[in-house]
Formats: C-alpha cells, structure tokens, sequence
C-alpha cells in the first residue's frame, strides 16, 4: 500500500510468533493457555437468587503501578485516555467469568476489549473494570469442512495470514492490528465484502459469557441451532452489547490466490472523473473484485483486490477508472496472506490521534457531491487526512441462513472521513494544537456530506450523531433492544451508545 493509510496498522512482521497455529484436521494448537473453551464452566451458574461465591480475577491482571500499566492501558487512538481500577488480560474463559463476576459483585463499571481500535474510546473506562480478550488465540480448523474457531483474541493480520496457509480466507477490514472479533461483531468489511460478503455473514457460531441473575455469569453457545436470536444479533450488533465473546466459528471460503492493483494519482484535478468511473464501476463489476477509493489531499489512491484472478484481468475489469488521467500503476499476484501483510503499515508510524465520520451511499454521488468532497480534502488539516470508500455490492446483498442485524445490504459503497493528526508517545491528544482544527474539518465535512448519504456503520462510530440507533441498525433496533432483554436484563453491558433493554409492558422509548 501506500505511505498513507486511514488508521493504524501492524508491522508486518508481527505475524510470527503469535501463537495461533493451523493444524489440519480437527486438532487445537494455540498459545499456552489460550484456549477459548471454557475450563469448569459447568459449576458457573450461580444457585438460586443468582448469588455466587466471591469471585477471584484470574488471568494477567495489571493495575495502575504496575510495570507496564501505561501501555496496557493505552487504546490505538491517542485522543483518548483511561485510567481503569484493573485490567485482566484473559487466558481462558473462565477468566473471563471470573472477572464479569467480580465486578457485578463488587458494582465496577466494566468494558470488553481485544484489538484496542474502539474509535470512541469506549472499551475502556475510568475507575472500572477492563476485561481485555487479546491473549485469547487458540486455531482450530477442520480443512475438511473448512469450519475454523478461533479464540476471540486474534487480530485481523493473524486471522488472515492463518488461513492464508490453508488457502482459505472470510472478509477482514484492511488494518492487521484491528481486532478480528470487533470487525466482526460490528459486520465487517473490506476488499474480500463484494465475493464473500460481510465478515458476520461467515460467522455460524460464537461462544459468550453472558451475565446470570443477580452477580453471577455463565458460558452459553450461539448458533443456527442454538440461541439463534443471539447469533442474529452478534452478527452486527455485538461488540459489547450482549456478552463477552470468547470464541468465534466461521465457515470459510477456498481462497488460492489474488491479484492486489494500485493506482495513483497526484493531485485532486482527476477526482470528478475518477470517482465518477469508481462508483459506476466498483459497485457492480465482478464479484470477486472489491475495491477502495482514498482521497488525500494531494493525490488519490485505488486499491483493488481481485479473488483469484489475474493482473490482465483486473485491469480490464478496472478500465474505465485507469483510463481517467495518467495514474501510476502496480500489481502483484500472490497468496492473499502475504499480499495481506504487504501493505500493513507500522502503527509506530501512524498519527496518534484520529476523529471519524462513517456513511452509506445510496446512490451515486452526484457532481456536487464530489466538489464537497475536493474542497473539503484541499483542506484537509493533516497529509493523513483522507476520504475513504469500499465498493459494496456483489455478496453484500445476499444475507446469511439465520440473517444479521447489519441492515446495510443495499449500499452502493460505505464512505469515511477521516483525520489523522499527531505524532504517537509526544503528548495527549487533547493537548495537541491541532486537535481543535481536526475535530472542526471531519464534524463540517460530515454535515456538508449529509445531503448525499444515510445510515452510520457501527464499528465507525460517532459520540455526537443523533438518532444514532437507527443510523447503525435501522428497522432492526427494536429487535436488538428485545435480544438484550432476554440476555442482559439487567443492562451489565452498558456504554455511552450501547443497546438498551426493551422495557417490559410499555411501548419502547
């Protein structure tokens, strides 16, 4: 890939080593101690009453003095900082029961994170509870039916390059070091959306500790045949709403090999034309081609992944976008795991700071649009700063058996404004001068888009949108707010755009 990117990604070494390891067959390796199935969950239920035995925290637990507090409380994006009472880095599952006990017991507030990439700071919280599933790796794929469970703790770089040794794939954003499980959970989407479709759309099964009566919590399966409703509802709705997931099934597809494109082009004077040809082709070209558009404020950058298809081919699908101006081009062919780890960026060498604004298109972005767009790039307050779309359609409109609570099927393409400003480890982002200009350019650039786009993507969130409800989940709200009843009554799962309980014998709010 290029020098720039949207958001932080892993150094592309950082596969080695992580402990995940494929064996064919049906036979678990993972990192020591990191195997997602619950260890004495049966004794979890709590008695009648839903009183439990005081919990003890179990796992790596790291608190404010200890050695490497600092970093472990540290989230990718630097505009935001926590102080929380305790972090516990889980080993196993029953870690994981373990600390929701103990801090339903002792009335701590308490966040789930994995990869650290909540882009509103929300996995983590001041004075509570952490329950951080990141060391959770085991890797069980049975080649034969090409099902794979993976711990809950795997990034989007060792998913990937994992699989990518059996040849097989499911859809990934396009940044490593994002958690897999958070992607999924919130739907995910990257170069792989148009041929396979969205990553929940692969996910059959997820094991997730859930809260029980009063104090206690329990393992429970989610699956086609078991609480569908809650399968449903992680597919789309699931970071931290529901449970903590500790493990995740997916059906995976055969994947041998990709052709990777891009093309560059300096300055904004081709971004009408060019756009133009994107969004009249990448939406409805072949399905196994998935591309993005990365609008800068002095050039423009397309990324194209073909499945299984070769450097001709992609030209040729593309061909009405290269054929605009004079752009610069490069392919490469190559198993999708090293193309993969080929455009990772280090994170050391990512802004600190970040402020998004996520979006759906509908329809094609008219000529103004497009100039909203430009102005608003040529503008832009940092070189990192950019707009960046994925084509949709293809496999995007076809939903899974059981469905999904991501409603977007019908996108043309998703678009996001991003700024990236800061230099990582210097100072908090809120004390940096260029934090106030930032913050100002996404917020306006958002509202000038608004006449041209709809609807929110969740792992994409903002803490200011209004009717944000809706804009993430559509017509599916009220279901999600039913789910959550039936397994969080008591709202444990709560933050400040969390799913709340419906209420029982009124109308909802």
């Amino acid at each position: 890939m290029s020098d720039f990117s949207r958001r932080g990604l892993l150094k592309a070494t950082a596969a080695a080593g992580v402990g995940a390891v494929v064996v064919p067959g049906t036979t678990a390796v993972g990192a020591p101690g990191a195997s997602a199935a619950a260890k004495g969950t049966a004794a979890v239920k709590g008695p009648e009453g839903g009183k439990c035995p005081p919990a003890q925290l179990t796992g790596r637990i790291v608190r404010p003095g200890d050695p490497g507090f600092t970093d472990a409380r540290l989230g990718w994006d630097q505009l935001f900082s926590h102080y929380p009472l305790v972090i516990v880095f889980a080993q196993n599952t029953q870690d994981v029961v373990n600390a929701l006990t103990w801090a339903r017991q002792n009335d701590v507030a308490l966040r789930v994170r994995s990869g650290r990439h909540a882009l509103e700071g929300w996995s983590n919280v001041d004075n509570g509870i952490v329950i951080d599933i990141s060391e959770l790796k085991s890797v069980n794929i049975d080649t034969a039916s090409r099902i794979a469970t993976v711990g809950a703790g795997l990034n989007q770089l060792e998913a990937v390059t994992t699989l990518a040794k059996q040849d097989l794939a499911v859809t990934t954003g396009t940044e490593g070091s994002v958690g897999l499980s958070g992607a999924t959970l919130g739907g995910g989407l990257g170069f792989l959306t148009r041929y396979l479709g969205m990553a929940c759309d692969s996910l059959v099964e997820a094991e997730i500790v859930v809260a029980e009566g009063a104090e206690c919590a329990r393992v429970v399966k989610a699956s086609l045949s078991d609480n569908e409703d809650l399968l449903w509802a992680l597919r789309g709705a699931g970071n931290g709403n529901f449970g903590i997931v500790t493990s995740l099934t997916y059906q995976t597809a055969p994947l041998k090999f990709v052709t990777y494109l891009q093309a560059t082009w300096d300055g904004l004077g081709d971004l009408q034309g060019v756009f133009e040809a994107w969004q009249s082709t990448g939406p409805t070209t072949d399905d196994r081609l998935g591309t993005q558009l990365e609008i800068h404020r002095n050039q423009i950058l397309l990324f194209a992944v073909l499945a299984e298809g070769t450097p001709e081919e992609a030209k040729k699908l593309l061909a009405p976008i290269l054929s605009v101006g004079s752009p610069k081009v490069s392919t490469q062919v190559g198993n999708w795991g090293d193309v993969y780890t080929g455009f990772q960026i280090p994170t050391a060498a990512e802004p600190a700071n970040w402020k998004f604004f996520s979006q759906f298109a509908c329809e094609p972005f008219p000529k103004e649009a497009i100039s909203v767009i430009g102005s608003f790039m040529q503008n832009a307050p940092t070189d990192d700063s950019n707009y960046f779309t994925q084509a949709f359609g293809g496999a995007v409109r076809r939903s899974p058996r059981g469905g999904t609570a991501f409603p977007h099927r019908d996108a043309l393409f998703y678009g996001e404004i991003g700024a990236g400003w800061g230099t990582r480890g210097t100072q908090p982002g809120v004390c940096d001068p260029l934090t106030p200009q930032a913050q100002t350019w996404t917020a306006e650039f958002s509202q000038a888009m608004r006449p041209y786009v709809n609807g929110a993507y969740v792992n994409v969130p903002n803490v200011g949108m209004q009717n944000w409800e809706t804009a993430y989940w559509g017509d599916n709200f009220d279901r999600l707010r039913e789910i959550k009843a039936k397994y969080d009554p008591h709202n444990v799962f709560q933050y400040e755009q969390s799913i709340p309980p419906a209420s029982r014998g009124h109308e909802h709010s």
